[in-house]
């Protein structure tokens, strides 16, 4: 497994060894060890999964505290264009964000630590989309950010992308107040 850590603190990208052959392919999609090395911490309490088409962007969304969520996130099938941003008060990179393709293909995964808005796009139909959470979801602790907000200027991969009622009417980012610590 080789996990890279970006120029976000504690945001990593993990790239699993496959071992593929002519059965199919084998890989660790998960090795605590490891991640803990890496300042992966917490114990993960509920998985999320979900089906989009083509299109779709979810997010940019997150946990308030105290119901804050780390989420390790992986593409089953298909392909995404995602993207996590730092709001973590006094983080040196406050506002800035990271995006990575991640598909089916190439099994990369994204760790994103509490302190961050996660989103993301589907670039192919049908695609399923997995995390592992830290946190059990919070209806009244969640919160979000606008996918286009001009401030934080982030590169989607598709300009007009299908929205839910929520994402459209998501804050923008000079509004939020948040209470993550860097």
């Amino acid at each position: 497994m080789e996990i890279i850590k970006t120029r976000l603190s504690g945001l990593l990208v993990i790239n699993p060894k496959v071992y593929e052959d002519p059965r199919g392919y084998f890989f660790e999609s998960y090795r605590l060890d490891l991640l803990e090395k890496e300042g992966l911490t917490g114990t993960f309490v509920q998985d999320n999964e979900s089906l989009s088409q083509k299109g779709v962007l979810r997010g940019l969304h997150f946990q308030k505290p105290p119901f804050a969520q780390g989420k390790l996130v992986r593409v089953v099938k298909g392909s995404v264009q995602d993207v996590a941003v730092d709001i973590r008060n006094g983080s040196p990179t406050y506002g800035q964000w990271i995006s990575e393709v991640i598909s089916e293909k190439n099994k990369t995964m994204m760790w994103i630590p509490q302190g961050f808005a996660h989103g993301f796009l589907t670039l192919e139909d049908n695609t399923i989309f997995q995390y592992k959470c830290t946190n059990y979801y919070n209806k009244a602790s969640e919160g979000s950010i606008r996918w286009n907000d001009p401030e934080l200027k982030i590169k989607w991969e598709m300009e007009w992308p299908l929205l839910s009622e929520k994402d459209q009417q998501a804050p923008l980012f000079k509004d939020f107040k948040g209470d993550f610590k860097f």
